[in-house]
């Protein structure tokens, strides 16, 4: 699972910025199933940064957030994203060294429709 959370920050803030996330990043990375993560500065607009963390799995992203230590310093952070778009995506083709795998969605076909209580897993993914 990828999570993709947009910043835009004043360049009189960016010194602090980037100090709580130096904090969140390495609190985030110390969990189990967190595989890395990064902040990225935009190359044409110097206030839009972009943090991205990629988990092993939706379970692995939602326990990483779980610890205590985490939900006071990461999920802060995280709630004073952009909020344009959705965070939370899940791969669907995965290169390395010239190779190109497909993963199998996580989410059910009829994962749109289907409420709460209604179902136990994807019988078949997207």
């Amino acid at each position: 699972m990828l999570l993709v959370c947009r910043f835009t920050v004043p360049e009189a803030s960016t010194g602090a910025f980037t100090e709580r996330v130096d904090r969140a990043l390495a609190l985030l990375t110390a969990q189990p199933g967190c595989r890395r993560a990064q902040l990225s500065r935009s190359t044409d607009e110097d206030e839009r940064f972009v943090l991205t963390a990629e988990f092993d799995s939706v379970v692995a992203y939602r326990r990483a957030l779980s610890p205590f230590e985490v939900r006071e310093h990461v999920v802060p952070l995280l709630s004073e994203a952009d909020t344009d778009g959705p965070a939370a995506y899940e791969p669907l083709l995965v290169a390395d060294g010239g190779e190109v795998r497909r993963e199998t969605s996580l989410l059910a076909r009829d994962a749109g429709t289907v409420r709460l209580g209604e179902a136990a897993g994807p019988s078949e993914p997207r």
